[in-house]
């Protein structure tokens, strides 16, 4: 049986981080400054900060990443979401998300908002099947984003999957 486990960050994470997110983001679009810098400082970007950064593990195998960015005391951004190409379509991006909530919801979130492109077909079904809703996206947070959405923490429906 496979299993998926999911893990906080720890610096030996960052190559991994690194390539999952810079393979998604370099085949659909373009590495942007912001994206370089949490990439390769995701300490400095992210966890410093008061946000946090998750790891997914398939049969033991690093396959999968989620950051969360402190906004605020009760906001936090939905970012760099990545799993391995060769582990797609296993559950794990669902499976790293629902732990995103909770661990979300253990820094005192009460919402999460995500940007991403429209584009992205696959990833904006997921998000609207988690319980994201579309929002207004101010202008000039990511050149290439032309959607945001929001997910309020108390309507996270319970996950059905086990996940060590």
């Amino acid at each position: 049986m496979n299993s998926i486990a999911i893990i906080d960050y720890k610096p030996e994470h960052q190559p991994y981080f690194e390539r999952f997110n810079r393979a998604w983001i370099e085949k659909h679009f373009w590495l942007e400054e912001i994206d370089i810098y949490v990439l390769q400082q995701p300490q400095e970007a992210i966890l410093a900060k008061g946000g946090a950064v998750l790891m997914a593990k398939y049969d033991g195998i690093i396959a999968g990443t989620v950051a969360l960015k402190k906004v605020n005391d009760e906001v936090y951004e939905f970012t760099k979401m990545a799993v391995d190409e060769a582990y797609r379509r296993k559950g794990i991006a669902e499976a790293i998300s629902y732990a995103a909530f909770d661990k979300a919801k253990s820094l005192g979130a009460k919402r999460i908002i995500l940007y991403s492109q429209t584009g992205l077909v696959p990833a904006i079904t997921m998000y609207r099947k988690l319980g994201f809703i579309e929002v207004p996206i101010e202008e000039g947070v990511y050149k290439r984003s032309d959607i945001k959405m929001q997910i309020e923490l108390t309507a996270v429906k319970p996950h059905t999957k086990d996940v060590l």
